[in-house]
């Protein structure tokens, strides 16, 4: 039986490093876990990612009250609702952000992929491929680490989903992760949270319009996204991530 190849050594490091913070911050209350990562451990090598959807609003909260000058990176897919991006605008000026980052596709591969703006009528991965996963890896590349807004609530395949997690050599933070959809009603409506106007016709996960629909009664909140398909993540969120930087099929 052939052995399996080793991880590089910058991968093998930053799981360890993961595993390490987890362990040392993953039980503080999100705010905390947000400044130690901006003030100590990433200090000026650490960004933000963010849908600017249904749920957005609180960890940008958070993290303005730190540091609005973090750079925040915003996937501008092409395939956005318009409430979405005015939602943007609108989240960008209450919390007085300064280095928001709008990162587009490649122009040549959706050229080459998909010029009709249709390939997510037939291949939803190849979709996300080009309108997502490639232009995270490109948004995040400067950086060592970045949080997203993730939280275990959300769908079961993020049921276990840890504070600080590994991805290729870089350290992604979950401030939320263990945070209930109470926790997050609540913070909303203490700080007097803007609140994305989808919300209220039951867009419970927002992505881009073509493969989202409102939620059912009873259903997880990532149940809108591509209904009546296998899948359940767009890839932004996947291991392969690091790989789309130098994988020509991205």
């Amino acid at each position: 039986m052939l052995a399996k190849p080793r991880p590089p050594e910058a991968e093998v490091e930053a799981l360890a490093e993961a595993a390490s913070l987890d362990a040392l911050y993953g039980h503080l209350a999100p705010e905390r876990i947000i400044e130690r990562a901006l003030r100590d451990q990433f200090a000026g090598e650490i960004a933000a990612v963010s849908s600017f959807g249904a749920d957005s609003a609180v960890l940008l909260s958070m993290i303005a009250s730190v540091d609005r000058t973090l750079p925040v990176i915003f996937l501008d897919t092409g395939k956005h609702f318009g409430e979405t991006l005015s939602y943007r605008d609108a989240l960008i000026a209450d919390f007085g952000l300064t280095d928001v980052r709008v990162i587009t596709p490649d122009e040549a591969a959706l050229e080459q992929r998909d010029p009709d703006g249709n390939l997510h009528q037939s291949d939803t991965d190849a979709c996300c491929a080009i309108r997502k996963v490639e232009p995270l890896a490109r948004g995040i590349e400067p950086f060592r680490a970045w949080f997203t807004g993730r939280k275990r609530f959300q769908a079961a395949t993020r049921a276990e989903l840890a504070a600080f997690e590994s991805v290729g050599p870089r350290i992604r933070i979950n401030p939320l992760a263990r945070w209930t959809t109470a926790d997050q009603a609540d913070y909303m409506r203490s700080h007097a949270l803007r609140e994305n106007p989808l919300v209220a016709y039951g867009y419970l996960s927002i992505g881009c319009f073509p493969c989202t629909q409102p939620v059912q009664p009873g259903e997880d909140a990532r149940s809108g996204r591509w209904a009546g398909q296998a899948k359940v993540e767009c890839g932004i969120h996947l291991s392969g991530l690091d790989r789309s930087l130098t994988d020509a099929s991205l």
